[in-house]
């Protein structure tokens, strides 16, 4: 199992949109979940976004602050939690199956200004993700947006099994993400590309200019990210759209790309921890 954030740069490259895919389309063994947590300093874009304003803003990462300072993270973290695969309303009453309630989402905050009470909840949720991986085999993907990986919310993209750039293979668009590749490289290291298919430029090319890997592809379908990005109405056959086909396709890598990286993360701590008590 695995701890992903999606990082994107200025240009609005789709990152919410891209991680809304992947939640709603990654495979998942029975028993397990998929936790989507929306961590955009920025603010997030669900609640009034896919789900229209319906849940008001009574779920969410604000909430987690003030139940921090109360010494209540834990317990409080799952009372935040939204299953996206629960919206049809279908609850097991009047003959329906009930929802796996599998797939789920810590909506962002939805002012910018509430980032400032956020200090002190980053380091708590990157131990919490790590450890909802470890102790329950639950995926965790998470929104960083375009400035997350950054500062104070930056802990997060350092925790993370992966970290990937959203980026769309426009000139402009990988202009915009050269800057922010080097210096996620040099501090994290191992940073891959999720590319969105606008532009001409092919994996080949962006990889020799960014000069890291390009993990996955997914095309440009404006009217089917509308759906998850403003809730339009959902057409027949969506999850079989070649957005959703690819989605699934790319969570299968994403999940190979993290643990690999993991691997390697824990030989060299039980290298330095070896170390460690030959110096003692």
């Amino acid at each position: 199992m695995a701890v992903i954030a999606l990082a994107g740069c200025t240009g609005a490259p789709g990152v919410t949109t891209t991680a809304l895919a992947l939640l709603l389309s990654w495979p998942l063994e029975p028993g397990r979940k998929m936790i989507l947590a929306e961590c955009d300093p920025d603010g997030g874009a669900v609640l009034h976004g896919l789900l229209q304003g319906t849940l008001g803003e009574r779920y969410g990462l604000r909430n987690l602050s003030v139940a921090a300072r109360k010494g209540e993270f834990g317990d409080a973290f799952w009372r935040q939690l939204i299953a996206l695969n629960d919206k049809d309303g279908k609850d097991g009453k009047d003959g329906q199956p009930e929802s796996p309630r599998d797939r789920l989402l810590l909506p962002g905050i939805t002012d910018p200004a509430q980032a400032a009470s956020l200090a002190s909840v980053w380091k708590g949720l990157a131990s919490m993700f790590r450890g909802i991986e470890t102790d329950h085999g639950h995926d965790v993907l998470i929104d960083l947006g375009r400035s997350g990986a950054f500062g104070p919310s930056g802990v997060l993209a350092d925790q993370a099994d992966s970290v990937l750039l959203v980026v769309r293979n426009t000139l402009r668009s990988l202009q915009a993400a050269q800057a922010r590749v080097t210096a996620l490289e040099e501090r994290i290291g191992n940073v891959g590309l999720l590319v969105i298919d606008e532009g001409p430029y092919p994996a080949g090319e962006i990889q020799r200019v960014l000069q890291v890997p390009v993990v996955a592809t997914l095309p440009y379908a404006p009217e089917d990210a509308r759906v998850l990005s403003d809730g339009a109405e959902q057409p027949r056959r969506f999850t079989k759209s070649p957005l959703m086909k690819a989605a699934r396709t790319s969570s299968a890598l994403l999940v190979q790309r993290a643990a690999v990286r993991r691997s390697r993360l824990d030989q060299r701590r039980a290298f330095a921890g070896g170390e460690a008590n030959r110096g003692r």
